[in-house]
């Protein structure tokens, strides 16, 4: 019993292979001392068949000449130019046979079918998109990839559009980068897009990469250019985060006020400058607090009486 028949991977037609061409200038070089050779031999033949001569026929010089022309066409239609940042992607008979990527002027056999494809470094910036991040905060983000074709096979052939493939690819790694992080730094440790740009990139990258990746595409850079919260929230949130920054210096400045007035009330008891009971220090403690957390010049008071009166 005969082993059974498995279907040839295509994993091999979907990798770039270099394609081995001719000197392109020899080729050309040779199509025209063959379109020359064919003009001189119709010339002969020309003359021949006017003057009739009967000495030999021009038969042979129509001949000789139509083989020329079809050698020269042959060279001429094999001939391809290559420019700086372009590469031709050979088929031969519907199948892949290589890619040639050095600039410059080669000869193919004519019968195959070239494509080109830019190779360059190409720059695609999304959209604002609105997304949801992971405290379900509606946020606006944009980011800008550069990249490039790095395998030819696979972005012809591996998708149906590897141009349309990249914007979708960018903006669905996007989306997910920013679902994945809140907008603001939750808890210590933890990313955002907004604070920890170096961190979050990164992934973006590894993200966008891995996606690219089928298409024979790689990433050059990625960054994110915009990211802001979503307009109908934007004012909420901006109240939000003074509040916050206003209870954050607040306690910057009453840490620092107390520490005042325990220096103080050291350094007076110390060095003995006045002995004050428990109600004296109480008052002189209020009285300072009030100095030193006022957010307005405090006005003093002088007293010409006694506490006690």
């Amino acid at each position: 019993m005969s082993p059974a028949r498995t279907r040839p991977s295509t994993d091999q037609e979907l990798c770039e292979v270099p394609v081995l061409p001719l000197d392109g200038a020899t080729i050309r070089r040779v199509s025209l001392i063959a379109y020359v050779g064919a003009a001189i031999l119709l010339g002969f033949a020309i003359r021949g068949a006017v003057r009739g001569t009967s000495g030999g026929s021009p038969l042979g010089f129509w001949i000789g000449a139509i083989l020329l022309i079809g050698v020269g066409s042959t060279g001429l239609r094999g001939l391809t130019l290559i420019a700086p940042g372009e590469a031709v992607v050979v088929l031969q008979f519907g199948r892949y046979a290589g890619t040639l990527r050095i600039s410059g002027q080669y000869w193919l056999r004519p019968w195959t079918s070239r494509r080109r494809v830019s190779i360059r470094i190409r720059t695609h910036e999304t959209a604002v998109l609105k997304v949801n991040d992971n405290d379900a905060v509606p946020i606006e983000i944009a980011m800008a990839v550069s990249w490039q074709v790095s395998d030819t096979a696979k972005a012809l052939f591996a998708v149906e559009d590897f141009e349309a493939f990249v914007k979708s690819q960018s903006e669905r790694a996007l989306r997910q980068i920013a679902q994945d992080h809140c907008y603001e730094e939750v808890a210590l440790g933890s990313t955002s897009p907004s604070t920890s740009t170096t961190s979050v990139t990164a992934e973006l990258f590894s993200e966008v990469a891995n996606r690219f990746e089928p298409a024979g595409v790689t990433v050059v850079d990625c960054q994110i250019v915009r990211i802001a919260y979503a307009s109908e929230i934007a004012q909420a949130m901006l109240r939000r985060q003074q509040a916050a920054a206003i209870v954050s210096a607040r306690q910057h400045i009453v840490e620092g006020a107390v520490g005042m007035v325990e220096l103080a009330l050291k350094n007076l008891g110390d060095r003995h400058v006045v002995d004050l009971d428990e109600e004296r220090k109480a008052t002189m403690v209020s009285n300072l607090l009030v100095v030193l957390c006022s957010d307005h010049p405090t006005q003093p008071m002088v007293n010409a009486g006694s506490l006690y009166l």
